[in-house]
């Protein structure tokens, strides 16, 4: 990875991953194959915790192989071509955005304590106004003991941006011109960015 291109700062890190609701989990199936699936999750400490079924492809990857690499994308603004050139040309049309990537191990959560947490601050995560019962109770048992939990406990995190960086200063400053005027959040929000992270 270009060390420009590195999101260096631990929270933003951090914060990436936990406000994103889902993330693309990669596996190696039972035959060989790549297994990619869109899956939502929580991070607990430095863990992250899923849940599923307890068959079915995912399950018989993970219990053939539990290395797994899950990423993160959060989207910013599409820059059209002509945002950042006059010579109508396609190629300079891009997409801004900020990633994680995690490596490292599976491991499957048979506690039935450690379940409810999980469920738990998923919950909390997905659905932070409430309006449902403690997964404490016992009126869950069965949902809980049928429910596969496991947890990506990871050993390599990388953060990645991409918002021109590698373009010069009047590049740049065309590009945000454009955002500003399309003026949409995600755009504004663009542009903010890309003034705290590459000084623009």
């Amino acid at each position: 990875m270009k060390e420009n291109t590195r999101i260096k700062d631990e929270k933003i890190i951090e914060k990436i991953i936990d406000d994103a609701e889902y993330g693309t989990l990669a596996l190696c199936d039972v035959k060989g194959k790549p297994y990619a699936l869109p899956i939502n999750y929580v991070r607990i400490g430095d863990d992250l915790y899923f849940h599923g079924s307890k068959k079915g492809r995912k399950i018989e990857a993970l219990e053939s192989n539990k290395q797994a690499s899950f990423s993160i994308v959060e989207t910013l603004s599409f820059v059209p071509s002509y945002f950042s050139t006059k010579e109508d040309l396609a190629c300079p049309a891009t997409q801004f955005y900020r990633s994680v990537s995690i490596d490292g191990r599976i491991e499957f959560v048979d506690d039935y304590k450690e379940k409810v947490l999980a469920l738990s601050k998923l919950m909390e995560k997905l659905q932070p106004e409430g309006k449902y019962q403690s997964m404490s109770k016992a009126v869950y048992l069965k949902a809980i003991d049928a429910t596969r939990i496991f947890k990506l406990i990871p050993n390599e995190i990388t953060g990645k941006f991409k918002l021109g960086q590698q373009h010069s200063k009047e590049r740049l400053e065309l590009i945000i011109k454009n955002l500003e005027a399309r003026g949409t959040q995600t755009d504004l929000e663009t542009v903010a960015l890309m003034r705290e992270l590459i000084g623009v």
